[in-house]
C-alpha cells in the first residue's frame, strides 16, 4: 500500500498533477556508443521541459528485475509491487468493465487454434480481428456451469476476460497456455497443491476445467478460434484508493483496457473517449480537467514498437507524443511527471530491467539540474538520481505543495 506516513501530512490545496507514462519508454542503442530510441527522437517540447525541470531514472521493481506492466504501473502509483501481487486476469476484467469482488476469480483468455488431435497450432488463433472473434465470444457467453456464475467479455482481438463468481473459490491456479505450439492446452491445477489455498483452489480448478471443456465443444467448428487458453487467475486485491491514500480525485486516460483496469483497482475513474492518438488522449484530459486533481495518461505504442523490435517505429511514437504535448501543457498542470513503466528496448524485443527515464516539471517548487535534453544519459546524470518507482507519488505530492512538514 502507499506509505502510511503520507496520509497525516496531506494538504489539500487544489493543485493538479499529471503522470504521463509512455509504456516501455526506456531503450538501448542498437550498436555500442549509439543512441537509444528516446535519444534519437526529435523532442523539442520534452527537451524544453527537461531544461526547465529536473531529471532522474526509476527502478520499477528492484535492480535487475524485469517487470510486467501491472506491477510496474502499481509501483508508479505508489504501491509496493512485491507486497501487492496482482494477476493479469483481474486487470483485464476490470479494464473492460466487469465487476470483480474479493472471492471472485478473474482470468484472461486467449483464443487459440487446435488441430484434430487437440494440439495447439497457433497460440493466438492467427491474431484474429475483433470482428472475427465476436461469434466465438457469443458462444462462450452462453456456457453455464452449475453452482457458479460466469461472465465473459471481449477485450481486444483474440483476447477476452472471464469472471467466475460463487462460494468457495480461490485464484491460486496455474495457467493453461504451454507457451509453445505442438502441445495441448494444460489443465487448470492449483499452483500450490500443498498450501492452505489448495482445497478452494481445487474446486475452482475443477469448475474452470469444466468451462474449458464446454468452450472447446461449442467452438469446435470455428475456423481459427476453436480452442482457448487461460492465464493470470486473480481476484480483487482490495487496494486502498487514491482518494484514501493521497486525497486525490484521480482519473485515467488510456486506450488499452488493462491500464484502465489497474487504474480502477486504485480508485481512478476511466475516461471514455474516441480515438487512439496522443492528441486524442490529451483532448480527453482537457475535457475533464476541472473534475480531477490527478490525471494518469497512458501511451501504449512505445511498448508495442519495442516488443516488435521496431526501433524507428518507437522513435516516431515518442515524436508524436512530443508534437501533441503543447495541448497538455496548455492546461497548466502544477506538476507533470513524464516517464515509462519499464524499459522495452527494440534491441531486446521485450521488457527489460534497465532504469527508466524520468522527468519532473513543477515550476513552483522544483530545482533545475542543468540537464538539457530528455534521454537516458541525461536522466542518469539528473538531479533526482536513481530511485524506486514507488517513490514517484511522494515526489509529486511534495512538488505540488500537498504535504505538510513531518514531525516537530
Amino acid at each position: 500500500m502507499p506509505y502510511p506516513y503520507l496520509k497525516p501530512l496531506l494538504h489539500h490545496n487544489g493543485s493538479r498533477i499529471v503522470l504521463l507514462i509512455m509504456d516501455g519508454l526506456g531503450g538501448l542503442p542498437l550498436e555500442p556508443g549509439g543512441r537509444t530510441e528516446l535519444e534519437t527522437a526529435l523532442t523539442p517540447n520534452l527537451d524544453q521541459l527537461a531544461m526547465e525541470g529536473c531529471l532522474g531514472q526509476t527502478i520499477p521493481i528492484r535492480p535487475g528485475i524485469t517487470p510486467g506492466s501491472g506491477p510496474a504501473h502499481l509501483a508508479l502509483f505508489g504501491y509496493d509491487p512485491i507486497e501487492n501481487e496482482i494477476g493479469r486476469g483481474v486487470l483485464e476484467a476490470v479494464g473492460v468493465g466487469l465487476a470483480v469482488n474479493q472471492g471472485d476469480v478473474a482470468v484472461r483468455g486467449n483464443f487459440c487454434t487446435l488441430d484434430a488431435g487437440g494440439l495447439i497450432t497457433d497460440r493466438r488463433a492467427g491474431r484474429l480481428s475483433t470482428a472475427e472473434a465476436m461469434p466465438a465470444i457469443e458462444r462462450l457467453q452462453h456456457i453455464q456451469i452449475p453452482g457458479v456464475e460466469l461472465e465473459v467479455r471481449h477485450v481486444k482481438e483474440y483476447r477476452f476476460a472471464v469472471v467466475m463468481r460463487g462460494p468457495g473459490l480461490n485464484p491460486a491456479l496455474g495457467d493453461t497456455d504451454p507457451q509453445e505450439t505442438g502441445k495441448a492446452p494444460l489443465a487448470v491445477e492449483p499452483s500450490d497443491p500443498e498450501g492452505a489455498s489448495a482445497p478452494l483452489a481445487g474446486r475452482a480448478a475443477q469448475l474452470f476445467n469444466q468451462f474449458i471443456q464446454e468452450a472447446h465443444r461449442v467452438l469446435a467448428d470455428q475456423p481459427k478460434a476453436n480452442g482457448i487458453t487461460l492465464r493470470g487467475f486473480a481476484t480483487d486485491p482490495g487496494l486502498p484508493t487514491y482518494l484514501d491514500s493521497y486525497g486525490l480525485r484521480a482519473a485515467c486516460v488510456a486506450v488499452y483496457p488493462m491500464y484502465k483496469g489497474v487504474s480502477r483497482l486504485v480508485g481512478m475513474d476511466a475516461i471514455e473517449f474516441a480515438g487512439e492518438t496522443p492528441a486524442d488522449e490529451f483532448a480527453a484530459a482537457a475535457r475533464v480537467w476541472e473534475d480531477y486533481d490527478f490525471l494518469f495518461i497512458h501511451i501504449k505504442k512505445t511498448d508495442s514498437m519495442g516488443e516488435d523490435g521496431n526501433f524507428d517505429g518507437k522513435v516516431k511514437v515518442i515524436e508524436s507524443v512530443d508534437a501533441a504535448l503543447p495541448q497538455l501543457m496548455a492546461l497548466r498542470p502544477d506538476v507533470l511527471m513524464v516517464t515509462g513503466d519499464h524499459s522495452t528496448p527494440a534491441k531486446l524485443r521485450s521488457h527489460s530491467w534497465h532504469p527508466v527515464p524520468f522527468l519532473l516539471w513543477a515550476p513552483a517548487a522544483h530545482m533545475q539540474d542543468g540537464q538539457s535534453s530528455f534521454g537516458e544519459r541525461y536522466c542518469a546524470a539528473g538531479g533526482l538520481g536513481t530511485f524506486l518507482a514507488q517513490e514517484a507519488m511522494s515526489l509529486a505530492l511534495g512538488h505540488a505543495l500537498r504535504l505538510n512538514k513531518y514531525g516537530a
